[in-house]
């Protein structure tokens, strides 16, 4: 599929207007123009930002559907999925607010740089999770970014008691959460990724530990 048509079927999965589309072409483009610095995605996904990043993410956002209150992504190096989320709900959930979380001084500069340029607002902390205050969110997020064990320990600290976690995992997902159950108890949903063959979206309510 190219790059064109990976546009398009983004713009078709989401129902976006034409000013939410020019806002993801302008991070599309800071994407390419920043990342042979500080290497934000994989080379060898560049040429399919649009469905392995930006479609990959905008899953999350339609899955949790939010309507106000604040998302946490957790990690977010690139905005995936935070930062994606924040540009959708500028048009579909204007009442909800966005924290993105990124210790690497170089990835919050580009995120900082993005969510300017797109015109959509965002607080980026460059706290590590295990530090920033807790947050009580209504949604935490987080993409690549650890084992689901070590997930958990951050959602119980940033959730709110009613809060949902959506985590994007690869084809080991059923595994994490074998792993998970020996400390915690958690209710967890998997969704399939409609992105990429046997992953899956986990959504996860009630994390304790065990």
């Amino acid at each position: 599929m190219t790059t064109d048509s990976d546009r398009e079927a983004f713009q078709h999965e989401t129902g976006v207007s034409r000013e939410t589309m020019s806002r993801m072409d302008h991070y599309a483009e800071l994407l390419q123009k920043w990342n042979p610095a500080i290497n934000l995605v994989s080379r060898t996904t560049l040429d399919a930002i649009w469905r392995r990043h930006f479609t990959d993410s905008a899953q999350v956002f339609n899955l949790a559907a939010p309507k106000g209150g604040l998302w946490a992504d957790l990690g977010s190096g690139a905005g995936f999925p935070g930062l994606v989320v924040a540009i959708l709900a500028a048009e579909m959930a204007p009442g909800l607010s966005v924290v993105l979380l990124e210790s690497d001084a170089r990835k919050a500069a580009f995120l900082a740089t993005a969510s300017r340029e797109a015109g959509v607002k965002v607080r980026i902390s460059t706290d590590r999770i295990e530090a920033e205050p807790a947050l009580g969110a209504h949604y935490v997020s987080a993409r690549a970014l650890a084992p689901l064990p070590e997930l958990l320990a951050y959602a119980e600290r940033h959730l709110a008691p009613d809060g949902t976690a959506y985590f994007s995992k690869g084809k080991g997902w059923m595994g994490e959460i074998a792993d998970a159950r020996r400390n915690w108890r958690f209710e967890a949903n998997a969704h399939p990724s409609k992105t990429e063959e046997n992953a899956a979206i986990l959504e996860v309510r009630g994390v304790a530990r065990a």
